[in-house]
C-alpha cells in the first residue's frame, strides 16, 4: 500500500513539475515584440428559436450533425396555422366570386345603358318633329342619367370586389408564411451543438430548438498588457498554433477591448497598471476555417501570437503552415 502512496505522490510531482516547466518554457520564449498568449478557439453560436408557439413535433438532428443551409432541424405543431391557410383561402374564394357579380352586373347595366341611350336618340328625334312630348324627352333623359349611375355603381361594386380579393391574397400570404415557418430550418451551415427541444416540448415565441456552432467564424481570445495592446490595431496578421497540431493558422486581430478586465482603482502605480489586461481576438479567416472544419473545434487549446513592436518580424518557425491531406 506504501508503495501505491509513493507512486501516485511522484506521479503529482511529475505532473505539477511539467506543468510548472511548460509555463517557464512560455515566460521564457524569447520574441523580440511578438507576445504568446493562452487561448482556447471558439466558434460562434446560433442559436436557433422559432419564429411561433407550437408543440415540438418531429426533431431531424442531434448533437454533432452537420447541417447545410435551408435543411429541416424540427417541424412544429401546424394544426393551427392549417386552419388559418383553410379559412384565408375561403375569404379569397368568397371574394373572387364577389367579383364575378361585379363583372356580371357591369355587363346588365351596360346593356340596359345602351337601350336608354337609343331610346333618348329616338326621342330627341321625335322631339324635333314634335311627335313627342316634352315630359316624355325628360323622362327618357332621367332613365338615361340612371341607367348610367347604375354602371357607376357596378363598377365601383367591383373595385371594392378586387380590392377584397387583394386583401384575402395577403392575409394567405400571411397564413402560408407562418405555416412554412413552423418547419424550422438551417440558416446557414455548421454543426449542432446542443439539442435544446424535444419531441412533445410546447415552445413560445422565441423558444429556442437548437444551438449551432458557425464554423466559419473560428477564433480565440487572448489578453494583452496595457503596454502590448496600445500598439496593436484591428486588422492586423497575428498567429494561432492549436495544440498538438504541427500547423501555424493565419488570422487577424479583429478586436481589441477599450476597456481593461480588471477595474483600476482611482489612483493606480506603475505595477497595478502593469496588471490591467485587455482582450484581443483573433479571427481564422472564414476560408480556412471552413476548409479545416472538421480539425477546428471548440475548446480546443492553442497560442495565440501578436505583434506589438513596430519592426516585429514572424520568426520562421511561426510562418503560415497548415495540415496537410486536408
Amino acid at each position: 500500500m506504501k508503495a501505491k502512496y509513493v507512486v501516485a505522490i511522484l506521479a503529482a510531482v511529475a505532473v505539477a513539475g511539467g506543468t510548472i516547466w511548460y509555463n517557464a518554457q512560455l515566460k521564457a520564449e524569447k520574441l523580440a515584440g511578438i507576445a504568446a498568449v493562452n487561448g482556447r478557439l471558439e466558434l460562434k453560436r446560433l442559436d436557433i428559436a422559432t419564429l411561433y408557439a407550437g408543440r415540438v413535433e418531429e426533431m431531424y438532428v442531434q448533437e454533432g450533425d452537420e447541417v447545410q443551409p435551408g435543411q429541416n432541424l424540427a417541424r412544429l405543431s401546424s394544426s393551427i396555422s392549417q386552419t388559418q391557410v383553410d379559412a384565408a383561402n375561403a375569404q379569397k374564394q368568397r371574394a373572387q366570386e364577389a367579383v364575378t357579380r361585379a363583372v356580371a352586373q357591369i355587363d346588365s347595366q351596360q346593356q340596359q345603358l345602351k337601350v336608354a341611350k337609343l331610346e333618348l336618340d329616338n326621342a330627341q328625334k321625335l322631339r324635333r318633329d314634335n311627335l313627342v312630348s316634352a315630359s316624355e324627352l325628360e323622362r327618357r333623359q332621367a332613365n338615361y342619367r340612371a341607367a348610367v349611375a347604375a354602371v357607376n355603381t357596378a363598377k365601383a361594386a367591383k373595385a371594392e370586389a378586387d380590392a377584397a380579393v387583394n386583401q384575402a391574397q395577403a392575409q394567405l400570404e400571411q397564413a402560408l408564411s407562418q405555416n412554412s415557418d413552423m418547419l424550422i430550418k438551417a440558416p446557414k451551415a455548421g454543426w449542432v451543438e446542443y439539442q435544446i427541444a424535444e419531441v412533445g416540448n410546447v415552445l413560445g415565441i422565441g423558444g429556442r430548438v437548437v444551438s449551432l456552432l458557425d464554423p466559419t467564424d473560428t477564433y480565440i481570445n487572448v489578453f494583452l498588457t496595457s503596454a502590448q495592446s496600445n500598439q496593436v490595431k484591428v486588422g492586423e496578421e497575428a498567429r494561432i498554433v492549436v495544440d498538438g497540431m504541427n500547423a501555424v493558422f493565419p488570422a487577424k486581430i479583429t478586436y481589441v477591448a477599450a476597456d481593461a478586465q480588471f477595474t483600476p482603482k482611482s489612483v493606480e502605480t506603475t505595477e497595478e497598471r502593469a496588471k490591467l489586461m485587455f482582450k484581443v481576438k483573433l479571427q481564422i479567416p472564414a476560408e480556412i476555417a471552413l476548409q479545416y472544419n472538421k480539425l477546428l473545434k471548440g475548446g480546443m487549446t492553442a497560442l495565440g501570437y501578436v505583434k506589438y513592436g513596430q519592426e516585429a518580424l514572424w520568426p520562421e518557425n511561426l510562418t503560415v503552415k497548415l495540415p496537410q491531406g486536408e
